[in-house]
Order: C-alpha cells, then sequence, then structure tokens
C-alpha cells in the first residue's frame, strides 16, 4: 500500500535563550537562539501540541486514530506510562496500538519508520507519529548553545490505489539505514545531562560525517527538492548540504528559531519542506543509527505552511532562568509537597479525568459539573446521576486571580482563572505566564501543561493560554 500524509503539525515552547547569553558565561561567544522549556513544559506538552495541530490540519478525529508512535530520547517516565499518558491526553482511543521510541535522537525517524511500516503492513488505517524533544545539555558544554526544544507530528494513512486519494498530499517512499556502534552524544546510568563530544575532530571525522553523508548522497539520486539535514553544531549541516548539492535545506531556519531539538530535529526539518510539491529528503542521526526517508508532495501538505509561525516567538528569558527551568539550578530552601503522591489512589482514578478532560452531565437536567470526582452529584440540582462527557478546550475568563507569592516548586506570578466553557460547563485551572494577557471576557484555549514533578513523577493537567492564531 502507499503510505500518504494527511497533515503535519509543529511546536515550540515557551522560552528563548540567547546563545550569546550562555557563551558569556563561561567566556565564549554564541550566535542565535534556542527554545527552552518553561518549568510547566516537556517532552510529553509539546507532543500533545503539536499532535494536536496535526490532527485538526488533516481533518482526522482522535476516536479515529488506530496507532501512535512516539519518539523521544527523554519520555516523562523513565520507566512507566509515558504512552498512555499522551494517548488520553489527546483523547485517543484506549485500545490504541503502537509504541514510543527512547534513548536516542534517533528516537524520531524510529517513530516515523514503524508508523510508516504499521500503515503499509495494514496493521493501522490512520496512525499518529510524534516526534518531540527538550535536550539537557551539561552547563558549560560546548553544545549548550546550540540544545534547544520541539515537536513535530505526522498523521499518515494509506492509499489502495482504488480512491484517487494518492494524487493529493504527500506519501512516503524509499528509506536508507546505516547502523554504526559509535558514541556520539549520550547519557550514562543514572545521568540526567547529555556529556559533551570527547573529541570534537574525531566526532565530526569518523563519527557523524561518513555515516550521514553516505544515506544524504544515497538519497540525493532522486530529484530532491528540499532537505532536511542534521547539524550538531551549526556547520556541519551546511558541510552535508554541499555534498550533495542541496538546492533547499528546510532544517536550516528550524536550527536557526529553536536550535537542535534532538530526536525532532529530523522531522521538523522534514514538514517544514512540505509546504510545496516536490521530493523532499528527512535524515535524522543519534545513538549510533542513521536513517534517511523521502517524502514526495503532491501539494502543499496541510500544516506545513504553519511551521514557521509554531516555531517563532517565545518569550526572552536569561541563562539562569533557563537553568531553573530544566531543573539545573535548584531554589534553596524547602519545597512544598504535594498533599498526596502521584502515584495515590485519587491519582490512579482521576488521571482519566484530568487527562482526558472530563466532566459529569447531569442526566436530569443537563449541566455539567466539574471535576466529577469532587462533585459526584450536580452542581444544580443535587441529581446523582451524572454521564461522563469531553469537556470543550475553549472558552472564556469569568474571572482570575495573580498570585504575587508562591513556595517553591511553584513560580510566581502564577494566575489562576475561573473560566466559562463553550459547553457551558465552568472550569477553574492555572493559566499559562504571568496574566499579563488574560483579562475578563478574554478568549482562551486550554493546553496540556506539567503542573509539579515530585518524587520523581510529573503531574500533567490542562491549563489556559490567553487564545491565539493557529500555528502560533
Amino acid at each position: 500500500m502507499t503510505v500518504r500524509v494527511l497533515g503535519v503539525g509543529a511546536a515550540a515552547p515557551e522560552l528563548r535563550l540567547q546563545a550569546s547569553d550562555v557563551g558569556a558565561a563561561w567566556g565564549r561567544g554564541g550566535r542565535g537562539e534556542v527554545a527552552v522549556c518553561a518549568p510547566d513544559e516537556d517532552t510529553l506538552t509539546l507532543a500533545w501540541l503539536a499532535a494536536d495541530r496535526a490532527l485538526t490540519a488533516a481533518g482526522v478525529a482522535a476516536a479515529d486514530v488506530d496507532a501512535l508512535f512516539w519518539g523521544t530520547s527523554r519520555p516523562p517516565f523513565a520507566e512507566g506510562p509515558s504512552f498512555a499518558f499522551l494517548a488520553a491526553s489527546l483523547s485517543l482511543s484506549s485500545a490504541i496500538g503502537g509504541s514510543l521510541s527512547c534513548g536516542s535522537a534517533h528516537a524520531g525517524m524510529e517513530a516515523l519508520t514503524a508508523g510508516t511500516d504499521a500503515i503499509a503492513a495494514g496493521s493501522a488505517r490512520i496512525a499518529l507519529v510524534v516526534a518531540s524533544d527538550a535536550v539537557r545539555p551539561g552547563p558549560g558544554t560546548g553544545f549548550e548553545a546550540r540544545c534547544g526544544a520541539g515537536a513535530a507530528a505526522i498523521v499518515l494513512t494509506f492509499d489502495d490505489g482504488t480512491t484517487g486519494a494518492g494524487t493529493t498530499g504527500a506519501t512516503v517512499g524509499t528509506r536508507v539505514t546505516r547502523t554504526r556502534p559509535f558514541l556520539d552524544r549520550y547519557r550514562g546510568d543514572g545521568e540526567i545531562d547529555n556529556r559533551d563530544m570527547y573529541d570534537a575532530r574525531l566526532f565530526r571525522e569518523e563519527i557523524f560525517l561518513p555515516v550521514v553523508r553516505e544515506v544524504a548522497t544515497t538519497l540525493a539520486a532522486f530529484d530532491v527538492r528540499a532537505w532536511s539535514l542534521p547539524d550538531p553544531d551549526g556547520r556541519l549541516g551546511a558541510v552535508l548540504a554541499r555534498d550533495v548539492s542541496a538546492r533547499a535545506t528546510s532544517s536550516a531556519d528550524v536550527y536557526s528559531s529553536v536550535g537542535d531539538t534532538g530526536a525532532a530535529a529530523a522531522l521538523l526539518g522534514g514538514i517544514a519542506g512540505l509546504d510545496a510539491a516536490g521530493i523532499v529528503a528527512v535524515v535524522g542521526t543519534g545513538g549510533g543509527r542513521t536513517t534517511g526517508v523521502l517524502i514526495t508532495a503532491a501539494g502543499p501538505v496541510p500544516g506545513a505552511a504553519l511551521t514557521a509561525d509554531a516555531l517563532a516567538g517565545g518569550r526572552p528569558t536569561s541563562y539562569p532562568q533557563a537553568l531553573r527551568a530544566r531543573g539545573q539550578l535548584e531554589p534553596v530552601g524547602e519545597t512544598i509537597p504535594m498533599g498526596v503522591p502521584a502515584e495515590s489512589a485519587m491519582f490512579v482514578r482521576g488521571n482519566d479525568e484530568m487527562l482526558g478532560l472530563l466532566g459529569g452531565r447531569c442526566v436530569d437536567c443537563g449541566t455539567i459539573s466539574t471535576p466529577p470526582s469532587i462533585h459526584p452529584h450536580c452542581v444544580n440540582c443535587g441529581g446523582p446521576k451524572l454521564e461522563p462527557v469531553a469537556l470543550a478546550r475553549s472558552g472564556t475568563v469569568h474571572t482570575f486571580v495573580v498570585n504575587q507569592t508562591m513556595p517553591a516548586p511553584f513560580v510566581a506570578p502564577l494566575p489562576i482563572a475561573v473560566l466559562d466553557m463553550d459547553d457551558g460547563s465552568r472550569l477553574m485551572l492555572q493559566a499559562i505566564g504571568d496574566g499579563s494577557d488574560i483579562e475578563i471576557g478574554c478568549p482562551v484555549d486550554l493546553v496540556l501543561r506539567k503542573y509539579a514533578h515530585e518524587r520523581g513523577v510529573p503531574v500533567y493537567g490542562f491549563k489556559a493560554r490567553a487564545k491565539k492564531e493557529v500555528g502560533t
């Protein structure tokens, strides 16, 4: 079967760090900027946002997705329900198939090839492929000013030649893979930060260039219009582009906007190149593996033109603030623990409700009570019969407050808003940012964010964000 691309989506975190600020702290220079996750963002929240945008661009309902393939070098749980949390937050079926690939920057390409194979084999009719990452370099390392964060998502389906649908969108085709037992950037057992290269020249001349060049030159035999090429140091991507006589490198703008996004880098550069007809070559590398894939677009793929807007912008942050957001600079003093641990019965029974954003609709009067676990009876008529219902993801601010003082690990100012949702329900949630863009009556969207990280366990829920244009 021919594997088709229905739509794509991209996401970047809230913060932007100037490379010159990093260099100044260590007596070096630096050019450009990188994207950094805010304290309530991580690889899962980025994956959720990119996937949500891809499904919207493709016009595919979450219930119609058969399989989810997620690639990230840093899943939120080192060992735990990372895949299940992403699936639940996207409202995918509890019978969803697929897999989580992790452990190296090659994980995004592994997710893409696994999703393609599932469609081609007929084991899935619609597959959602997501690659996300938030590279965490060691402070002072040579590549610290280059490491960023971001996510890309692709919705795949099949064309058996009878629908005529293959004349639109894009198709996934030729694949080349090489495997060599080399160490590039890696983390040892118990380590959190990525190690720097032991010998930059050895990496360039005997690890990176020979293998990646072999894969890229194989793909160059085709009439490639745009390339997504790895560029770990800001120079090697240009070397590869010259080697293959690339007419355009769509990945260059991505690296310039958000930095090296690890497992997401190859797919981000790839979907950025799907904004016009032609062949796009996507090359990803990491963990001793390099894979190249050709995607042929018959015309602009839905969502591709929004990639640049999705990666642009962001709030400026300082180097100390970035270290604090990454958890590399911790506040002095005691933090306030949650009342109950994240693996307790309350969270076990409430995760479906929090991640799926569920309310309880009264069978008698139709009023929606939120959250249903706290309000098991109708807040309007007191009726005991509530049926679970997915809440609207947009609404307006009824009222709000901005807390100017918060105990660690919370960061002030912290806005909390009461929302009137489009389906008539009312929610009280944290809002993103410092509250400067929140006012009574303003429209908001709900986005997945991290509320806390305690006892090694992240806790997720939805937060209100002042409504922005699609792709921002």
